[in-house]
């Protein structure tokens, strides 16, 4: 069976043989991701990586984040491929950044929009996250995510909780995405059949002071966090920050980050 011919094969017949030098530089300032799978893909490629900066560092405009040598077929593989390896989750790392100085000390931001990903790119996201500071976990210790999914399949909240009353070696989180008196009824439920984190993914900050009002009001605040999701922005935490709020879930504004703008450039003949 035959093999279609790489056209390139041709066109570098003339200087086959010789090694040329190039670097990858930002084009803007950010935090870097993706550095592992460069350098395998350098290595499936045959490019020679000389030197590269770390995952999780700091870059300026004009920063070089890699040199490499190789043959003039794998400088043109390499323009197509190892850029893509770190530009986007960069992107990704620098948006996870921005939104953890947003936050500041006392509020807690995680972003697990990472699972919405297709299963080829869930580490890369996930770690891009962990690069930038922020968490991709609502919570560290083991946990039992309860979402809108989990609450329809056993009929309500009341016996999801009920159902998980053996589980007390976990974290019990449960979504709620209902909306005014029946939000509040929910997650007073919730916090009294034992739930540790009462995620309120409605989108609406005033939910927020609601929720925390009822729970107060009852005697059902300690040792329950508030968590909140919904169409978060970064320019969110701002305010979000003032609120009786202890963790929050950024989605698209991370995951769906803009790339990180770079370029590769041969720098010469060696």
């Amino acid at each position: 069976m035959r093999t279609e011919q790489d056209i390139r094969d041709f066109i570098f017949l003339p200087v086959k043989g010789r090694k040329y030098l190039a670097t990858i530089v930002a084009q803007e300032p950010g935090i870097l991701s993706g550095i592992q799978w460069l350098q395998k893909a350098c290595r499936t490629i045959g490019i020679q990586l000389k030197k590269s900066k770390k995952d999780g560092e700091k870059v300026k405009r004009s920063d070089i984040v890699a040199v490499f040598h190789g043959s003039a077929k794998q400088m043109a593989l390499g323009e197509e491929e190892l850029i893509g390896w770190i530009s986007k989750s960069s992107g990704i790392a620098t948006a996870a950044w921005k939104a953890k100085k947003a936050a500041g000390r006392d509020l807690k931001v995680v972003s697990g929009a990472w699972k919405k990903m297709p299963l080829p790119i869930k580490q890369i996201v996930r770690q891009a996250i962990v690069d930038g500071g922020m968490h991709y976990r609502i919570s560290e210790k083991p946990f039992a995510y309860l979402d809108k999914n989990y609450v329809q399949i056993f009929g309500g909240v009341k016996k999801v909780l009920l159902s998980m009353r053996d589980l007390n070696r976990f974290t019990i989180i449960v979504q709620l995405k209902s909306e005014r008196k029946r939000l509040l009824q929910e997650a007073t439920l919730a916090a009294r059949l034992g739930a540790h984190i009462i995620m309120i993914d409605t989108g609406k900050q005033g939910d927020i002071k609601r929720v925390d009002l009822v729970l107060r009001k009852r005697g059902l605040r300690k040792g329950v966090k508030i968590a909140f999701g919904g169409n978060i922005q970064i320019e969110d935490l701002k305010n979000l920050k003032k609120m009786p709020v202890e963790i929050v879930d950024i989605g698209k504004a991370i995951v769906d980050a803009p790339l990180l703008d770079m370029k590769m450039d041969i720098v010469k003949r060696i």
